[in-house]
């Protein structure tokens, strides 16, 4: 993997997992800045922390995994980044954009034009085939006709699918559905790419295959990726590995699991 450039600077709790690399300053440059952001559900003693002041960045062309448990935090971070859900504190810039500021119609927009999301399911729509599931997420930013039409072909031939942009969902294997989806994802030619365990309904040699692709498109298009899985066996793909651990993040050298 390559050096870091920036580190979380939380500490995982107890004496087992990693500690921070190093307690390096935010990277100005970086085309992802999370500074500082928690998420709390409730009030008071019911208080539940599901983020505790996570800080990270990420550079433009850099495909990073995202670790933990289930119920980790991993989840809740990805979605605040991807301005899915609002932050109690801290703030979240995407280039010059600060996520933690829009409005709701500017969030819209700003989920349409900048982030492309693949899902642990594809969810693509049923009755759409898998060139005009491509082409409905281009009418969202009012994409002409043709040029939506000539990047959804684009996109199918490099995802290999150039022979199946004619069928429906239930037509298409479980690999084939996470490539179309992360054609959709890649469609509006977004900054950040933000990816939620697309591995976990798929065997070990379908996944391999899906994330090398992500890497790939990712690298090859100049995008910013991050990874959220708990699949071990995937972060040979990434450049750089965070991990969560009840809400507290850490960007570290070799996954805790590893240790063990």
């Amino acid at each position: 993997m390559n050096d870091p450039v920036v580190e979380a600077t939380d500490s995982a709790p107890g004496g087992d997992g990693p500690s921070p690399v190093s307690d390096a300053p935010l990277h100005p440059g970086a085309l992802l800045q999370v500074r500082d952001v928690s998420k709390v559900y409730g009030s008071g003693h019911t208080a539940v922390t599901a983020l505790d002041a996570a800080t990270m960045s990420v550079e433009q062309g850099e495909f990073v995994a995202l670790l933990g448990p289930s119920g980790s935090g991993k989840t809740t971070l990805i979605s605040i980044i991807g301005g899915l859900l609002a932050a109690t504190s801290g703030t979240v810039t995407v280039g010059d954009v600060d996520v933690t500021q829009l409005s709701k119609r500017d969030l819209t927009r700003f989920r349409a034009e900048q982030v492309g999301f693949v899902f642990q399911s594809a969810n693509l729509v049923p009755f759409l085939t898998a060139r005009e599931n491509l082409l409905y997420v281009a009418t969202l930013v009012k994409t002409p006709k043709k040029a939506a039409q000539q990047r959804a072909d684009q996109l199918l031939e490099e995802l290999g699918l150039a022979d199946r942009a004619k069928n429906l969902p239930e037509q298409l294997s479980g690999g084939e559905r996470q490539r179309v989806a992360i054609g959709r994802a890649l469609m509006n030619d977004p900054d950040l790419v933000l990816v939620d365990e697309p591995t976990a309904a798929l065997d070990t040699a379908l996944g391999r295959q899906v994330v090398q692709l992500l890497r790939r498109e990712i690298k090859d298009r100049g995008k910013t990726g991050i990874m959220v899985t708990h699949d071990l066996r995937m972060v040979e793909y990434t450049d750089r590995v965070f991990e969560i651990l009840d809400g507290h993040l850490t960007h570290v050298e070799e996954p805790s699991a590893l240790q063990h």
